[in-house]
């Protein structure tokens, strides 16, 4: 019998010098790492917000409070909280402080609608929800249509530093920093619940097998599914992360905490990864360009995990070339693809180097990444397996045969990251799980040295005169474009070749161009059944809060026109 090319793990060849094939995991717990965290580094600062600066001493104590206060609410073990906040103090807190008592967080997003908050907190079963002022009045009229007893309300002025904390109430509401909330029973103040519980000495005796959180898939496609991950997949994680970044140091990092940690790529890579190292971070509640420079200049981080949009967005800003980037000992890449011209833009103006990688809600979420340092990095690609993950290429119609080297087929991962199942749903977790495989729904290929290339998602696909056409490979070539700030590539219908090309473009500031140009440019690139018939400029495009473009949304739009 024929032996796997994907068995042979090629990509071990490429593992940086001390990064391990197999980790030999330690059996611990999230507040086990806290607690462990808190002893070898009391004072060291371990959050950062707006100037506020709290050590992983007082962190802990703030925790117990919290996880005392949830207890007095009448929270279980196993009973399921609701998270609504961006990062500040009181996300993380509460994030650590729901595992203290071995319940189960469910982390939602502010940008949701009430109709999707109301499908999460009811499909979770939450029983208490922990939200931000700003959404407080929606939150308690949402209320009643769920399982949620008590809401806590969290607000920004609660942890400021001196003037900030004076001027605050002053400008906050003008600004739409701050709101009030309605009178109404069982809400309560997150200082007050802090004020008025002693701190909770005793953690739950949790089970690493235990569920830790029903993390909810955003939603792109189709309706948005309850995943279960488990101590034992978020400790493995972290674990996994650090066995890759061998000379980042436990207790000398500076986080900067930019990804929102109501989604699983910023929960694993910056805030729970900063906590078992003993790092500092620095929250960052809205990552936009002005913030995410304020803090580079202000704190110095050393590692810095962002998105495609916070690269292109730093580009844009005039004062990049003003600022010194030399603190960064690495930047990380994740959630959607990162266009080639944007990494060498962006490693040509900073001198920092950006390793791409790969994961998803399913796999806590990363399973791929390129080489830090000490290892060939291919631009491009998503990397290579990290330690204790197998990936294979199957085919796309039935998932059964592998693809051969080169050939491109649909992802399939297998690693102790990968998700217990999906909350309530034993059909689709059947169809994700198969084998102890997790079928990614990615088009990738893997190349003879065992690096890993997603081509495009799977209901992405466009069919254009019988050729198989990837969105993704259009995007890339408007990259390169140089009037070209953003594009999305979808398929319209087209009575004769099934679909056409339809491409979305926003222009770089100052820019103009027409269709014609565009498809001009495109015509010495890519093949004629892959050039767009359509362009539409646009000043912006719907993208999630982590980033990620929504080509669903805009195929909607291009069919309706």
């Amino acid at each position: 019998m024929e032996k796997s090319p994907y068995l042979e793990k090629p990509w071990l060849k490429h593992y940086e010098k001390g990064v391990p094939e197999f980790i030999r995991y330690e059996e611990i717990c999230l507040p086990d790492i806290l607690e462990r965290t808190v002893r070898d580094f009391p004072d060291r600062t371990a959050l950062i917000f707006e100037g506020y600066k709290l050590s992983f001493r007082q962190m802990k104590d703030l925790v117990d409070r919290f996880a005392g206060c949830l207890v007095s609410f009448g929270v279980k073990q196993g009973d399921a909280v609701a998270v609504i906040l961006p990062n500040m103090i009181q996300c993380v807190v509460a994030y650590y402080a729901v595992m203290k008592i071995g319940a189960v967080a469910v982390m939602n997003n502010p940008l949701y609608s009430d109709r999707e908050l109301e499908y999460q907190f009811s499909d979770s079963g939450a029983t208490v929800l922990i939200a931000i002022d700003l959404l407080g009045n929606r939150m308690i009229d949402l209320r009643p249509k769920t399982k949620i007893r008590q809401i806590v309300i969290a607000s920004i002025g609660d942890y400021l530093p001196f003037p900030k904390n004076v001027l605050f109430p002053l400008v906050a509401k003008k600004r739409k920093l701050a709101a009030d909330v309605k009178s109404a029973p069982d809400v309560y103040s997150w200082k007050d619940c802090i004020a008025r519980h002693e701190p909770l000495d005793q953690s739950a005796r949790i089970g690493f097998d235990d569920v830790a959180m029903y993390q909810y898939t955003g939603g792109t496609t189709g309706i948005s599914k309850g995943v279960e991950l488990t101590q034992s997949n978020l400790s493995k994680q972290v674990q996994q992360c650090v066995a890759w970044f061998p000379q980042l140091e436990r207790g000398r990092e500076i986080m900067l905490g930019a990804l929102p940690y109501f989604h699983v790529f910023g929960l694993t890579a910056s805030m729970n990864l900063s906590v078992f190292m003993g790092w500092t971070q620095i929250l960052i509640p809205k990552p936009q360009a002005d913030p995410l420079l304020t803090a580079i200049k202000k704190h110095r981080p050393t590692f810095a995990p962002l998105v495609p949009t916070m690269y292109v967005g730093l580009l844009g800003h005039p004062d990049l070339k003003k600022t010194d980037v030399r603190c960064l000992k690495g930047a990380f890449s994740g959630s959607a693809p990162l266009p080639v011209e944007v990494i060498r833009e962006f490693e040509a103006a900073t001198g920092a180097v950006i390793v791409e990688g790969f994961g998803m809600t399913e796999t806590s979420p990363v399973t791929h990444i390129n080489p830090f340092a000490g290892g060939a990095r291919k631009v491009g690609s998503v990397g290579i397996p990290i330690s204790d993950t197998l990936s294979r290429i199957v085919d796309i119609e039935e998932g059964l045969r592998e693809m051969p080297v080169g050939e491109s087929g649909e992802l399939v991962i297998k690693g102790p990251q990968v998700m217990k199942g999906y909350k309530g749903k034993a059909d689709e977790t059947a169809m994700t799980l198969r084998d102890g495989w997790c079928y990614t729904g990615d088009i990738a290929v893997m190349d003879e040295d065992g690096y890993f290339f997603i081509v495009d998602r799977k209901k992405d696909m466009i069919l254009s005169g019988g050729f198989n056409v990837y969105p993704r490979e259009i995007d890339e070539v408007f990259y390169t474009h140089p009037k070209v700030q953003e594009a999305c590539a979808i398929g319209i219908p087209d009575p004769k070749r099934g679909e056409n090309v339809k491409v979305f473009v926003v222009l770089k500031e100052g820019e103009q161009a027409t269709q014609q140009e565009l498809i001009d440019y495109c015509k010495t690139r890519l093949a004629v059944y892959k050039l767009p018939t359509e362009i539409e400029f646009r000043s912006e495009l719907p993208k999630t809060a982590v980033g990620k473009v929504l080509r669903k949304e805009l195929k909607k739009m291009g069919s309706n026109l």
